[in-house]
């Protein structure tokens, strides 16, 4: 085989090597950002979407300071007790005097927004991070369709959680 043949064949090597490695590593950085995503989520989205067993009732905000809104809570599930104050993040957007479906958090006497409200903004983190991972599987990995239907995903969640609350 000439010298430039092998060359030739060498580089053809080189080069697929490079795109491997490129796909390899873009692939891996999309995958921890999706597991980030939901592993952001899934810390409060567990509360409202597996509510069998837990406290759920109603809060009326009463008070709001810094990031926390509280208020009095009241049983709506059997087993429930009522409390005088209970602890909701005020990111969720509420507005002191109206009351709110909520799950207990077990053990604390935090709770979290029941309903499609509080799924959709329990999910708001996998949303960023779909947004996210489409630039990376479009300009990293070079597949611009799926890219874009990645970030359509996680807009039309962010812009859901946004719309319900």
């Amino acid at each position: 085989m000439p010298a430039h043949a092998q060359a030739r064949a060498s580089r053809r090597r080189a080069v697929a090597a490079l795109r491997f490695g490129r796909f390899a590593v873009m692939g891996a950085v999309a995958v921890l950002i999706l597991i980030a995503g939901v592993w952001a989520s899934w810390g409060t989205a567990q509360h409202v979407m597996l509510t069998k067993g837990r406290e759920r009732g109603t809060m009326t905000v009463t008070r709001c300071a810094e990031d926390r809104c509280s208020g009095p809570y009241r049983p709506v599930s059997a087993g429930s007790t009522a409390r005088d104050r209970v602890v909701l993040d005020s990111e969720v957007a509420v507005e002191k005097g109206r009351t709110y479906t909520v799950v207990v958090k077990p053990g604390t006497d935090e709770v979290v927004r029941a309903g499609a409200g509080g799924l959709l903004y329990a999910w708001v983190p996998l949303g960023g991070a779909l947004m996210l991972v489409s630039v990376v599987v479009a300009g990293g990995l070079g597949r611009s369709r799926l890219g874009w239907a990645l970030g359509g995903a996680g807009l039309a969640l962010v812009t859901a959680a946004f719309l319900a609350l």
